[in-house]
Formats: structure tokens, sequence, C-alpha cells
């Protein structure tokens, strides 16, 4: 991938990481407390944070100090 499609799948990786955020958010404030609903939620966040990590990782040039 070059640099302009890696930063294409950074702003959809984020955007949908804000989704799952405002998800559980509304999940949780809505009382109902779907604990597996919101744990899936959770868990599919936290790869999609990984994802994101690597993205970036791949924006970043090795520096060695």
């Amino acid at each position: 991938m070059d640099e302009n499609e890696i930063r294409r799948r950074l702003d959809a990786l984020r955007a949908e990481h804000r989704d799952l955020d405002a998800a559980i958010a509304a999940l949780v404030d809505s009382g109902t407390s779907d604990q597996l609903q919101i744990a899936r939620l959770k868990k599919r966040k936290l790869k999609l944070r990984d994802e994101i990590s690597l993205c970036e990782d791949q924006l970043i040039p090795d520096i060695i100090a």
C-alpha cells in the first residue's frame, strides 16, 4: 500500500472506532445493559485500535537512535 492508501484506511478505521464508541455509550445509557453485546463491541474497538496502530507505524519511518 502506498501512503495515500494507508491514510485512507487509517481515516476509515478511526471513523469506525468513533462509531463503536458512540454505540457502546448508547447501549450503556439506554439501561438495557446487554453485557454480551457491549463486550463484543469493546473487543471490536480494541481490534480496531491495534489496526490503527499498525497503520500509524507504517506512516512513521524507522529512526535508529
